[in-house]
């Protein structure tokens, strides 16, 4: 006989009986496990009840065996919808070959749990900053393209587009209609976000609901749902309108709206307020401009009435009547400068001709040269045979020595 499945043949085959022993062991080292679902099927037997248990975010289903024992414990029945906890345990019925989930213990899943766990993910998610003000990105002051997620032909659909279009008639809209509630809504909501997020020609997006219970708004409070929005590049307003418990979709929204119809408002600006400011704009510019206007003209006109302007020939011919008393005193100045050069220069040329040599020769004295320029001092000096020029006062002579002479 094969000592493992895997060796089996047609050949050599199992028993049967093995093969359920077999697993029957494999199930049994399973661990037992608490699950959490919505009840969506309740039968009831005399000593077990039946229970269809489906996950709260997915299309799956698990049926599972309740002994009476485990429903007595508790305090009140069980009904469909409700959501539970159930520690349960894979049970293999050997005898027909039969798959079971033992359920050993379950609990209904009360609001304050509720609240509790979102409150964990809320304080768990505000640590890593998703919810940080620095991060939230600002509104365009005019969107040309709204993104809109909201359930199917919903009235919160239908608040945000009238209200939005009354308040600006040419708004536009990418409508993207999904389920706001049940195991669909977070991969729904969280796709059409992604679709809008990747259209440029949107630039902002709106996930609407119009209030519900607090397991209706649970998707709103989902983390994948939740990092979804704060990785988005466009930026995204939260309407889900429920005031007592606010989903953590609010937290992290760059914008949160108490309503659909307040989320019209706050994404589109009112055009009879706009016309309105630009009205005033339009006065108040009027009105600085004509202010400015007239104190300009008021500069001007003062600036006219001055003497420079009102009479601008009593400025030259006061400049010219000063020019001309500056130039008169200059050659007054220069005449005088003159005459005192002139008389230094007379007196000066007196003195240069009263020590002149022409004077001495006047007085009837001469200048005895040599023939080379050289001025004879001493009779001695000269060679007889010399030629000699003789300087008199007017003129000159020419001259042999003969020889030295005593006086």
């Amino acid at each position: 006989m094969a000592p493992t499945a895997a060796l089996t043949s047609p050949e050599n085959p199992w028993p049967l009986a093995l093969l359920s022993k077999n697993l029957k062991a494999y199930i049994d080292r399973a661990p037992a496990a608490w699950v959490e679902g919505q009840v969506i099927e309740l039968n009831r037997r005399a000593n077990a009840s039946y229970i269809t248990l489906r996950d709260v975010d997915a299309e799956v289903s698990l049926s599972l065996t309740v002994w009476g024992t485990v429903m007595n414990r508790l305090e009140l029945p069980l009904e469909r919808g409700a959501r539970v906890v159930a520690h349960i345990k894979p049970d293999f019925w050997m005898k027909t070959g039969r798959l079971s989930m033992q359920t050993r213990e379950i609990r209904p899943v009360g609001l304050g749990d509720l609240l509790a766990r979102i409150e964990r993910l809320r304080q768990a998610l505000a640590a890593e900053g998703l919810f940080a003000a620095s991060r939230k990105k600002r509104l365009p002051l005019l969107p040309g393209r709204i993104g809109l997620i909201t359930g199917r032909n919903s009235d919160a659909m239908k608040d945000v587009m009238r209200n939005a279009a009354l308040r600006w008639p040419a708004v536009e809209f990418e409508v993207r209609e999904v389920a706001v509630q049940g195991v669909n809504a977070v991969a729904e909501v969280s796709r059409a976000l992604a679709a809008l997020d990747a259209m440029p020609e949107v630039d902002v997006i709106v996930i609407a609901r119009g209030g519900g219970s607090l397991e209706d708004l649970l998707p709103f409070s989902h983390e994948d749902l939740v990092r979804a929005v704060a990785a988005a590049q466009t930026p995204v307003v939260s309407a889900i309108g429920h005031e007592a418990d606010r989903p953590l979709l609010d937290e992290v929204a760059d914008l949160r709206a108490s309503t659909p119809t307040d989320a019209a408002k706050r994404i589109v600006p009112d055009v009879g307020e706009e016309l309105a400011r630009i009205g005033t704009a339009r006065s108040q510019l009027r009105r600085i401009m004509e202010l400015m206007l007239s104190r300009e003209a008021d500069r001007l006109m003062h600036i006219r009435t001055r003497p420079v302007l009102s009479a601008p020939q009593t400025m030259l011919a006061t400049r010219a009547d000063d020019v001309s008393r500056l130039r008169d005193r200059a050659f007054s100045a220069m005449r005088a400068e003159v005459r005192r050069d002139a008389d230094r220069i007379s007196y000066l040329r007196a003195q240069v001709l009263s020590l002149s040599p022409q004077k001495t020769l006047d007085r009837g004295y001469a200048v005895v040269q040599l023939a080379d320029g050289s001025v004879v001092r001493e009779a001695a000096a000269v060679e007889p045979e010399s030629a000699l020029r003789i300087r008199v006062a007017s003129g000159e002579l020419g001259a042999v020595a003969t020889g030295p002479h005593q006086p």
